[in-house]
C-alpha cells in the first residue's frame, strides 16, 4: 500500500513540475499580452471594433440581413489583419420576424402597456386580440385557476428575489417566457404575456425565445416591463377589472443561409489540436446587441489580433468562432458542431464568452479536477490584473455540444451583476459597456487560451 501511494506521490509532483515548467515559459507570453491590450497599442482597440460594429451596424437578429453584414464587416477586417484560415461555414437559421407591435391597456384605465413580443411567437392576426386578463405568478396557480383562464389573455407574475441572486433568479423566471403560451393556451386562453426576466427596470421589457408545445394551439406571445406586470397584479389583488387589446405581426418565415464566422492563429508544432475560443454575433433586434453578445465575440476575436500582432504561435492551433444565431437555441453552433466532430479528440477546451465583458475576476471551468488544477496555475499569470479566481461552472450554449462530449469548457468569470438588467432590451448598447473593463476581460481570455494552447499535453479529460 505505502510503494503504490509512494508512486502515486511520485507521479502528482512530477505532474506539478512540468505544469510549472510549462507555466514559467508561457509568463513572459502572458505579460505581453496584458500589456499590449491595457497598455500598449492594442487599448481600447476591442471597445472601438464593438462600438463601430453596434453603431453602424446595429441589432443582429437571425436570419436579418445586419447579421450577414456584421459577418462580412469582421471577416474583411481579420482577412486584411492576416489572421489564419479566415472563411465562413454556411448554416441553415431561422427567420423570425417581429413586425409592428403595441398592447394598451382598456380597463380600468387606458393606457399602452410596455411590451415585446417574443421569438418564435405567432402573431395576433390583423383584427388584434382583446380580451379580459387573468394573471398568475406561477404554472402551479394556473393549473389551479385553468378553467378562468379560458378566453383570457394570460399575465405570467413569477416572483424572485432579483437583488440577491439576479442570476439564478433569470434560470426560475426565464421558463414562464419560455412555456407560458402554450401552458396557458392549454386552459383556452388567447394570449399569454410574462414578466420580463429582469433585475432591474426602467419599463423596459426585455425579449427572448419561446416555444410552442405541438400539443396545444399557438397563442401569441409577449413580454411586459416588470412595472406592468406588478401594475396588472395589483389591479387583481384589488378585484378590479382588467382588459387588454394586444396586436402583433410577428411571423416565422423559411429558413434563410447564414455563417459561422472562422479564424485562426496555427498552432507551432501542433496545429491539429485547438483551443477555441468564442463568442456568438447574433443578437436581439432591440438595444445593439452590445454587452449580449457583441462583447463576447470581440474579445475573441482580440486575442488572434494579440497574438499575431506579437507574432507569437502557441504550440496548438488557437481558433476563434463567431456563431450565428444563439438567442435561437445555438442553431449554428449545433450545425458547427456537427460538422466538426472529427475534432473532438483534438479539441483541448472550449471558451465562450456570453454573460458580459465587465470587470473580470477570473475564468468559470468545467473539466476533470486535473484540468482545473492545471487552470489554477495559469491563473496566477493574471495576478497583475488581479484576475486570478477560477470557479467550478462555465460553459455557454454554443460550446455545450462539445462539454457533452467530455471537452473541458470554460466562460468569463466577471462581475455581471447587473447583466440581466440590460440583456434582451433596448438598454443593451455601448453605454453598458467600458473600455477599460473590457481590454481586461480580453486579457484574460488571452493569457488563458495561449497558455492552454502551449501546454505540453491536451488538457485531462
Amino acid at each position: 500500500m505505502m510503494r503504490w501511494l509512494f508512486i502515486l506521490l511520485s507521479i502528482v509532483n512530477v505532474t506539478s513540475r512540468s505544469i510549472i515548467s510549462e507555466t514559467h515559459t508561457t509568463n513572459g507570453v502572458s505579460d505581453r499580452l496584458i500589456e499590449l491590450v491595457t497598455q500598449g497599442s492594442f487599448r481600447g482597440v476591442t471597445y472601438n471594433r464593438l462600438a463601430a460594429l453596434a453603431d453602424t451596424i446595429g441589432p443582429r437578429l437571425c436570419g436579418n440581413e445586419s447579421l450577414t453584414n456584421a459577418v462580412n464587416w469582421v471577416k474583411d477586417i481579420m482577412s486584411s489583419e492576416g489572421l489564419d484560415n479566415v472563411h465562413v461555414e454556411e448554416v441553415r437559421i431561422p427567420h423570425w420576424v417581429r413586425g409592428e407591435e403595441h398592447a394598451h391597456l382598456l380597463q380600468p384605465r387606458k393606457t399602452k402597456l410596455s411590451m415585446l413580443g417574443l421569438g418564435n411567437s405567432v402573431g395576433t392576426g390583423p383584427q388584434g386580440v382583446r380580451a379580459p386578463v387573468l394573471v398568475v405568478r406561477s404554472f402551479d396557480e394556473l393549473n389551479a385557476r385553468c378553467a378562468e383562464a379560458r378566453n383570457k389573455i394570460v399575465v405570467f407574475n413569477p416572483q424572485c428575489d432579483w437583488k440577491t441572486k439576479p442570476i439564478a433568479c433569470y434560470g426560475s423566471v426565464v421558463g414562464y417566457r419560455v412555456g407560458g403560451a402554450s401552458s396557458a393556451a392549454k386552459c383556452g386562453a388567447v394570449a399569454s404575456l410574462s414578466r420580463s426576466a429582469a433585475s432591474r427596470s426602467i419599463d423596459s421589457p426585455h425579449t427572448g425565445i419561446m416555444a410552442y408545445d405541438s400539443s396545444y394551439p399557438k397563442i401569441p406571445a409577449g413580454s411586459l416591463s416588470v412595472e406592468h406586470a406588478d401594475m396588472l397584479d395589483r389591479f387583481q389583488q384589488r378585484n378590479q377589472s382588467m382588459e387588454i387589446v394586444l396586436y402583433m405581426e410577428a411571423q416565422t418565415l423559411p429558413d434563410v443561409v447564414g455563417y459561422n464566422l472562422v479564424a485562426e492563429v496555427r498552432g507551432s508544432s501542433k496545429p491539429n489540436e485547438t483551443v477555441l475560443v468564442s463568442g456568438h454575433l447574433d443578437s436581439w433586434d432591440v438595444g445593439q446587441g452590445a454587452m449580449d453578445d457583441g462583447g463576447g465575440a470581440m474579445i475573441s476575436w482580440t486575442v488572434l489580433s494579440l497574438l499575431h500582432s506579437l507574432n507569437v504561435r502557441a504550440k496548438r492551433t488557437v481558433r476563434c468562432v463567431l456563431w450565428s444565431c444563439e438567442e435561437f437555441g445555438g442553431v449554428g453552433a449545433d450545425q458547427y458542431f456537427n460538422a466538426h466532430t472529427n475534432e473532438i479528440p483534438t479539441m483541448s477546451i472550449v471558451m465562450e464568452s456570453d454573460l458580459g465583458v465587465f470587470h473580470p475576476q477570473g475564468l468559470q471551468f468545467q473539466g476533470r479536477p486535473q484540468a482545473q488544477q492545471i487552470i489554477q496555475t495559469i491563473s496566477n499569470q493574471l495576478a497583475s490584473i488581479n484576475a486570478t479566481q477560477v470557479v467550478s461552472g462555465g460553459g455557454g450554449e454554443d460550446i455545450s455540444p462539445w462539454m457533452q462530449r467530455g471537452v473541458p469548457g470554460a466562460s468569463l468569470l466577471n462581475d455581471n451583476w447587473d447583466y440581466f438588467a440590460y440583456h434582451h432590451s433596448n438598454g443593451d448598447t455601448m453605454n453598458v459597456l467600458n473600455s477599460t473593463d473590457v481590454d481586461l476581460a480580453a486579457a484574460v481570455w488571452a493569457v488563458y487560451a495561449f497558455s492552454i494552447a502551449d501546454l505540453d499535453d491536451l488538457l485531462p479529460r
